[in-house]
């Protein structure tokens, strides 16, 4: 159960875009997803390397072109679940480029939030949550406090929060390259014990 002791829906996105069941994002995220469904939550997973899209080039596109079946698909699981996990490495300062094109896929005008007559927006995807789970090579204190979590911070308020997701909390697991395995084993035991609370 939840902190609130209530029982949760839970949406499980990998976004590694490695399907190689090795990629530690997928035991983090597979580990979350078993200790939600321990604590009595429904869960349903959605791997954004499985899915069939293609890259946004214009505005137009994005505004008006209808979305694929995958993605089409990969909406109404956000719709469904009260809260969402994204799991994603660090690439290149941010996520992967195959995360942030499923992203501007399925954030749509009329799906996450709607323009207003005379200006401005309205969210459409309030009373969920998120939490963001990001892996990376550097120690995570050194991204968090050098380098500001500046991508994490802008996808919780530039992406998750102009949609309406709120609360955002995140995980920063740093040092995914240790040849320590109970490195490793410290976080898998995290992200069960996240899933176990929905948080």
């Amino acid at each position: 159960m939840s902190a609130r002791g209530k029982a949760r829906r839970v949406l499980v996105v990998q976004g590694h875009p490695d399907p190689r069941p090795e990629r530690f994002c997928r035991a983090l995220a597979k580990a979350y997803a078993e200790g939600a469904r321990a604590g009595g939550h429904e869960v349903r997973e959605l791997d954004v390397a499985a899915l069939e899209f293609p890259v946004l080039r214009r505005r137009d596109d994005w505004a008006t072109e209808a979305p694929t079946p995958d993605i089409r698909s990969a909406q109404l699981l956000l719709a469904w679940a009260d809260h969402i996990v994204i799991v994603h490495p660090l690439w290149l300062g941010a996520m992967p480029a195959l995360l942030k094109a499923f992203l501007e896929q399925a954030f749509r005008p009329g799906f996450a939030f709607a323009y207003l007559e005379g200006g401005g927006s309205t969210m459409l995807l309030k009373g969920r949550s998120a939490r963001v789970v990001v892996t990376m090579g550097m120690p995570g204190l050194v991204y968090t406090w050098f380098y500001r979590a500046h991508s994490l911070k802008s996808f919780a308020r530039n992406v998750l929060g102009f949609c309406g997701i709120h609360p955002v909390r995140s995980s920063v697991v740093g040092m995914v390259e240790s040849p320590h395995p109970e490195h490793r084993e410290r976080w898998l035991e995290r992200m069960r014990g996240l899933g176990r609370r929905a948080d």
